[in-house]
């Protein structure tokens, strides 16, 4: 049996780390490298750093700050933010990130996951969703939203899923909108329809408030792996206590 990750996420904005509610409303949480060291050091998985206005600002992740958390850290290291070409991400790659992810430019440009999991590996492209449900559908559906949640567009989160696990994509990063920031569990629903539509590791994000949320996510949302971040930024719970939590629930954890 694959083991699940715990996956802190760092979100960072103008060099710090932040974190809202539904992607609006930002208060600050720290510094990523000091973050990104300490969660290292309780026995994170991997990290996730992710640049959230680089697209809505039309600029490139700020690579100063992800070779400083990269020379911080020995986990995989996944970066995302402003990437629009495979030279962006080759880039990242080359300043200490391990995957790339990719989420606005692959919407409007989906060639963009195939060429660059032919030059660097299915394993390093992460398609990032930001997911939001549709008011009053039955049975529920989720649009897919670009530019760091700020544009709407019609596209099925769940189509575009299997269309970017079909073009080439090493692992879906689904965030529900709805949920993100609210510490009331992740949308299980939404996680698994996803996971469950592909055949590549889906990573649940956006709402967890305690570990109970994230075996709910892992144990019936079928996700592979959680991300979270306001459980850990203010010390609510710890990797640790996390991943004994869900090993004495019977997931299968690193440890």
């Amino acid at each position: 049996m694959l083991t699940k990750r715990i996956i802190p996420c760092l979100d960072v904005k103008d060099g710090r780390v932040v974190k809202g509610k539904s992607f609006e409303v930002l208060r600050d949480s720290g510094d990523p490298v000091e973050l990104a060291r300490r969660y290292y050091e309780e026995g994170a998985d991997e990290l996730v750093f992710l640049d959230i206005s680089a697209s809505r600002e039309h600029r490139k992740t700020i690579m100063t700050v992800v070779e400083r958390v990269a020379d911080a850290v020995f986990i995989p290291l996944t970066v995302g933010g402003g990437l629009r070409t495979v030279e962006d991400m080759r880039q990242l790659l080359l300043s200490g990130a391990d995957k790339v992810s990719v989420n606005t430019a692959a919407v409007y440009s989906p060639d963009l996951i195939s060429r660059a999991a032919v030059r660097f590996g299915s394993q390093c492209v992460v398609v990032a969703i930001d997911a939001k449900r549709v008011p009053g559908s039955s049975p529920p559906r989720w649009q897919v939203h670009t530019y760091g949640g700020s544009m709407s567009t019609q596209m099925s989160a769940i189509e575009w899923a299997k269309q970017a696990a079909t073009l080439g994509a090493g692992e879906i990063l689904l965030t529900s909108m709805d949920a993100d920031g609210h510490r009331s569990g992740y949308d299980i629903d939404l996680t698994h329809a996803i996971a469950t539509s592909v055949s590549i590791p889906v990573i649940a994000s956006g709402g967890a408030g305690s570990p109970e949320d994230l075996y709910r996510a892992l144990a019936h949302g079928k996700a592979d792996a959680v991300l979270a971040a306001s459980i850990f930024h203010y010390n609510e719970s710890d990797i640790p206590r996390t991943k004994q939590f869900l090993a004495e629930r019977g997931i299968s954890i690193r440890r």
